[in-house]
């Protein structure tokens, strides 16, 4: 029996489906979950002593790939100093700069812990801030797992949406509307039925949790004109895309203002933490200057911070993001040549150092369009690669992420593992 197998038996033991995230138990898939030992750079290494191109990162934090020296650096010189305080530090008011500075529509910032959290405490500041409860989100756009964004699409267009965990009473997602992502005509008929009722319009800019799907520039331009016409808190949820697809993020991108903007992933450089922040007018109403509460022990984490600010300030090199999307599209255009040199139904994209591997015939707009992908194939090109020495996210509904470190010789051994996987899946 190899070690990962009997590590994930004893921890099903001890741990719900053996694993603290649900993605990481390989039920999507199919196989035994690789238990994780050590990672540097693009790699990291199972505990039977595998090696593998990692295109994780830990879901998205490692943009400077694994152990970065001067991160782990910035992180050596401040353990000395105490692990936790339950008290301001000095480093709090430099990485809120930093994201003040990186993010124009940021004016005041709050540190979380999670990604959750973080969309959780805006969603309260928008509706404390508006007077309203009604929620929109968007089907296939994931912001965490509070109980009113745990929610599919109602059984018909601008209906209330159903909870999609057992645990979520129907009176809470009652609140909560969803909407086809990039649907800009659903998007105003919903304004138009109960606009006045809506505190906050909560989206991915660029979705990573149904693989990779791009808003539209219409899309987000009605988000940004509607919400304005109805005073609706706009939040972008860009835990994931943050400082992953441009310094400044999506909405620089796009050229689309929030009102309130969560990050997560890469602000903590790999540790817990995550944020929330956007107009000072919006903030002043967050405890202790305003009545919508939001408290945690652990925000602001000495250790945390440190890791954060300095990938931050290392992002900022001039060229990084160009180098890391150039990295990124050559990884997607040799698996897109791969394929049809196979003859294998596959598209590719890539944004910053972001990606999406489908195995249809067109990119995908949406979520229902990202179902219609054939997931029986994806799990065979996973197992494939993953026995070639290459991790992908071990689902068809996750994106995929390439760090500074995957350089020309880390991205040709991935295409040379691929184009014999492609070739077994023509046979």
């Amino acid at each position: 029996m190899s070690k990962n197998q009997a590590l994930f038996d004893r921890a099903q033991q001890t741990i719900p489906g053996g694993v603290n995230s649900p993605v990481r138990a390989f039920r999507s898939v199919g196989g035994t979950p690789r238990f994780i030992e050590r990672a540097q750079g693009p790699y990291f290494w199972d505990a039977d002593g595998k090696r593998y191109i990692d295109y994780i990162g830990s879901w998205g934090p490692m943009i400077l790939g694994h152990v970065h020296p001067e991160v782990l650096d910035a992180v050596q010189r401040v353990l000395g100093n105490g692990f936790s305080f339950g008290a301001p530090t000095e480093a709090e008011i430099e990485i809120a700069e930093e994201i003040c500075k990186l993010v124009p529509s940021i004016e005041q910032v709050r540190m979380v812990s999670s990604g959750t959290e973080a969309t959780m405490s805006a969603l309260r500041l928008a509706r404390g801030f508006t007077g309203r409860s009604r929620i929109v989100k968007f089907e296939g756009c994931y912001h965490g797992h509070a109980d009113s964004l745990l929610v599919k699409a109602g059984s018909g267009l601008l209906t209330f949406g159903n909870p999609t965990s057992a645990g979520v009473p129907a009176d809470i997602a009652k609140h909560t509307t969803v909407l086809e992502y990039n649907n800009v005509e659903q998007l105003n008929e919903a304004f138009a039925a109960f606009g006045g009722e809506i505190a906050s319009v909560i989206v991915e800019p660029v979705a990573g949790n149904m693989n990779l799907v791009r808003a539209t520039p219409e899309f987000l331009q009605a988000l940004r004109d509607r919400c304005s016409d109805y005073g609706a808190v706009l939040i972008f949820d860009e835990v994931m895309c943050g400082f992953r697809v441009a310094l400044g993020g999506a909405q620089a991108l796009y050229g689309v203002k929030p009102d309130l903007t969560c990050l997560g992933k890469v602000i903590g450089g790999g540790m817990p933490a995550a944020a929330f922040g956007g107009r000072r007018d919006i903030m002043a109403h967050l405890a202790p200057t305003g009545g919508v509460y939001q408290a945690g022990t652990l925000s602001g984490n000495p250790i945390a911070v440190a890791a954060g600010l300095k990938t931050l300030q290392l992002i900022q090199k001039p060229g990084f993001h160009d180098q890391l999307a150039k990295q990124t599209k050559r990884l997607t255009d040799g698996l897109t040549a791969a394929a049809r040199e196979a003859k294998v139904p596959f598209v590719a994209d890539a944004l910053g150092g972001m990606f999406g591997l489908y195995f249809a015939d067109k990119i995908p707009a949406s979520f229902a369009e990202v179902t219609q992908g054939d997931t029986k194939r994806f799990n065979a090109f996973f197992h494939a690669m993953l026995d070639a020495g290459v991790y992908f996210a071990p689902s068809a509904y996750e994106a995929g992420f390439v760090s500074i470190t995957h350089d020309d010789a880390v991205i040709d051994a991935t295409l040379d593992a691929a184009r014999g996987v492609f070739a077994q899946l023509a046979a």
